[in-house]
């Protein structure tokens, strides 16, 4: 009883310092940061992890400067079904560009990808979604890619939800961004998403400076121009961000071990793993998309965003596994 009871007078310590209340999606301002989470073991693991870490009275205590907490993008902090938002950016370059690019005709998957065939791209596997991304986000400069991004994120619409992209985002998720950083967290995005394609919209849709957003990324060189220096994208991978590739990235770029990790698929494995296996408290989180009414459902045999071995893996090592039927009451904002 004594620990239940630091840990609720903790947890409202910390939710009297979270500033503005948080809007519930309902039109009113609440007082819990976590309104759109159900009452639960889910919400509950949430937050007695963040009354431990930051009770300065409690064993786990954390020091503000080594709260981290990295989430994925796709399939954790927005919608990633029916194929990722980034793709479909991409489609609409190829449909865009290709009347000056007669040639791309003769190629199977180019050609598919001006017919918004996402199977036919598909069919190439990696190799093909290689090819439609580097023909349609490189030979711009960084500014110029950046003001593409955010045009088409303005006008494009989400093919299935009806909605706009940046409004596909799960609002219990960016609820507990906000929390966690009005616990002291710094929140960072380790994505296998393109870096280039997160960074002009993240701040404003969760709060994420672009500084904080790590992402697979192409080649860049920098041309000094008549009208100035610029940064020039070229048609070369030099990072993919999955899989191993993220706490390559999180060691290289953050240079501490997170203290929570949150993700959706087996692309988020070895994040999950090598951030829980740190000394001390952590914390790992897999979204398990079990809502079709709402969203999706989908899971072991998704060909975007597979949860397999990761969701085998959880209940070893101790993971919160969020059934998004059960445990949101929302998934997406209102879309206004």
């Amino acid at each position: 009883m004594k620990s239940r009871t630091m840990v609720i007078l903790a947890l409202l310590i910390l939710t009297a310092g979270c500033g503005a209340p948080v809007d519930d999606g309902r039109g009113a301002a609440a007082a819990d940061p976590l309104p759109s989470w159900n009452a639960g073991p889910t919400r509950d693991a949430i937050v007695a992890f963040v009354a431990r870490v930051t009770d300065p009275a409690s064993s786990g205590f954390v020091p503000e400067a080594e709260r981290i907490a990295v989430f994925d993008n796709d399939g954790t902090l927005w919608c990633e079904q029916p194929f990722y938002t980034q793709l479909a950016f991409a489609l609409d370059r190829v449909r865009a560009m290709a009347p000056d690019h007669p040639e791309w005709a003769g190629d199977p998957v180019l050609a598919a990808a001006a017919a918004g065939d996402v199977n036919g791209v598909l069919a190439e596997g990696e190799k093909g979604l290689l090819k439609v991304v580097m023909v349609t986000h490189a030979g711009t400069t960084t500014d110029e890619f950046a003001g593409l991004v955010s045009t088409w994120l303005a006008e494009a619409r989400h093919p299935t939800l009806g909605r706009a992209y940046t409004r596909t985002v799960y609002q219990p998720m960016v609820e507990l961004l906000a929390y966690l950083r009005g616990a002291g967290f710094r929140t960072w995005i380790v994505s296998g998403g393109g870096v280039a394609f997160m960074r002009p919209w993240s701040e404003a849709v969760y709060g994420i400076p672009p500084e904080q957003v790590i992402g697979s990324r192409i080649a860049t060189a920098f041309e000094l121009r008549e009208d100035g220096p610029v940064i020039v994208r070229k048609p070369e991978l030099a990072y993919l961000d999955d899989k191993e590739g993220k706490p390559l990235a999180i060691d290289a770029i953050i240079g501490r071990r997170p203290l929570a990790a949150f993700g959706n698929s087996d692309g988020d494995l070895a994040m999950l793993q090598w951030t829980t296996a740190g000394a001390g408290p952590r914390f790992g989180l897999l979204v398990h998309h079990t809502d079709a009414a709402r969203e999706f459902a989908y899971d072991r045999a998704s060909h975007v965003g597979r949860l397999d071995k990761a969701l085998d893996e959880a209940a070893a090592h101790g993971w919160t596994v969020v059934d998004m039927q059960r445990d949101w009451t929302t998934v997406f904002p209102p879309d206004s």
